[in-house]
């Protein structure tokens, strides 16, 4: 789904214009990513958490050279689905 299309199926069922759809969403991405950059957890009601963790530094072995690499640590965008979400993905 495009963010056009999103803009439009809760303007339709919010009864709110489409410009101020876009305001709203738009606001609510900056105030997210400013809590992920932050460190912050987010938890989005029935979809489930959005959250920043940290993936600790690991030693690689090229397959063809068997040369060894260190992939230095990163910070990694992870969403956790609520229970009943992933039980409903399993039927489908």
């Amino acid at each position: 789904m495009l963010t056009k299309d999103l803009i439009g199926l809760v303007a339709s069922a919010t009864g709110l214009s489409k410009k101020k759809t876009e305001e709203l969403l738009s606001t609510s991405n900056a105030i997210m990513r400013e809590n992920l950059m932050a460190g912050k957890a987010i938890q989005l009601q029935g979809l489930g958490v959005l959250e920043v963790k940290t993936r600790s530094a690991r030693t690689i072995v090229h397959p063809r050279t068997g040369e060894r690499t260190v992939v230095p640590s990163k910070n990694q965008l992870v969403f956790r689905p609520v229970a009943n979400l992933k039980d409903e993905l399993k039927k489908i």
